[in-house]
């Protein structure tokens, strides 16, 4: 299945029946009056989350969603029927944007949410709700409401516990890999990964959700690689792992670019909590790893974790570090206390 993050659709509620002016007319009545029903409502356009989807590849392919109109009003005093309505089926943690890309209709952070996005029109009143004893025989009614027409934003974003972020063969799909049951592609060459990835890591008998996105190079927030739109991806995680490249002649400038590009696509993403790894220490000696590891630290101010995705040397060591992060995220339920009768 392919992945897809961004689409945009048209939706449409239906519109409202129009009223009925109609009278009675029956053998041996001779004052039948009025008797046009109403018009049926249109129909509702919804989204919903479904589980099962990780991707909106469907609207690739259908970007229209029309809600049926209602049905006219009848003699009789009969209401016309309703429109049926239409649901977008959505993958967990999509947003919801208009057609501005900027305002947040809603954002869907669980299954069996639903959210209105157009709503049908009413329906017309027939003539039988305009007669009085002033207007014993009305010849007026009303037309439907017309119904809503919009252009609208889909984008997902990744629910995961934690964010991997670095360079291009940093070595994060092969951290993932070796963390979880998650399959990456992993090869030798820049921007192997050009989706998403998402991993269940266990640690200590705990799991959690990380997320694998493609690397970033310099210039990526102005479109320079594959961008900076997966950095999304990223936006709900509690923590980021910022893996280095051990075997980079300049570290410390790997971490400055990186940090750099989260900063441009957003200060919320760049302020998160976040651990600094030295990747691929397997293939240094001891003096190399002292050295980049006293220039990481020196850059980024923070300590740094040495690690091997290959051998697995601090692997559980960073593991642990990130699940203490995401409890700390993770709010405090209240204690009152023990219950007394």
């Amino acid at each position: 299945m392919k992945f897809l993050d961004l689409a945009k659709v048209q939706i449409r509620s239906g519109g409202g029946g129009s009223g009925c002016v109609s009278f009675r007319r029956e053998k041996f009545i001779e004052y039948g009056g009025p008797d046009g029903g109403d018009g049926g409502r249109g129909g509702d356009v919804w989204a919903e989350v479904v589980d099962g989807l990780n991707t909106l590849i469907d609207f690739r392919f259908q970007q229209h969603f029309f809600a049926n109109s209602g049905q006219g009003g009848m003699g009789q005093g009969r209401t016309g029927k309703d429109g049926a309505s239409v649901t977008l089926r959505v993958p967990v943690g999509t947003e919801i944007l208009d057609e501005d890309q900027e305002t947040v209709i809603a954002d869907l952070t669980e299954v069996g949410q639903r959210v209105l996005l157009a709503k049908g029109g009413n329906g017309g009143w027939g003539n039988l709700q305009f007669k009085s004893s002033t207007n014993q025989a009305p010849r007026r009614a009303n037309p439907g409401q017309p119904g809503v027409e919009r252009e609208i934003w889909l984008r997902l974003k990744l629910i995961a516990d934690a964010g991997l972020a670095g360079l291009p063969n940093a070595g994060k799909s092969t951290f993932l890999a070796a963390t979880s049951n998650a399959r990456p592609k992993i090869a030798d060459y820049p921007f192997t990964t050009l989706h998403p990835n998402l991993g269940v890591v266990g640690v200590d008998g705990r799991e959690f959700v990380m997320a694998d996105i493609p690397g970033l190079i310099e210039g990526a927030s102005e479109g320079r690689g594959l961008g900076d739109q997966f950095l999304g991806h990223v936006e709900r995680c509690s923590v980021l792992l910022q893996l280095v490249d051990g075997t980079s002649e300049d570290v410390a400038e790997d971490w400055r670019i990186i940090d750099h590009e989260l900063d441009a696509y957003s200060h919320d993403v760049a302020i998160k909590p976040r651990i600094i790894a030295l990747n691929k220490i397997d293939a240094l000696d001891d003096e190399e790893r002292a050295e980049k590891k006293a220039a990481l630290e020196a850059i980024c101010g923070r300590p740094v974790h040495m690690i091997s995705a290959v051998s697995g040397e601090g692997m559980q060591t960073v593991l642990r570090a990130l699940l203490a992060r995401i409890d700390k995220s993770k709010p405090r339920e209240e204690d009152d206390g023990p219950w007394q009768p």
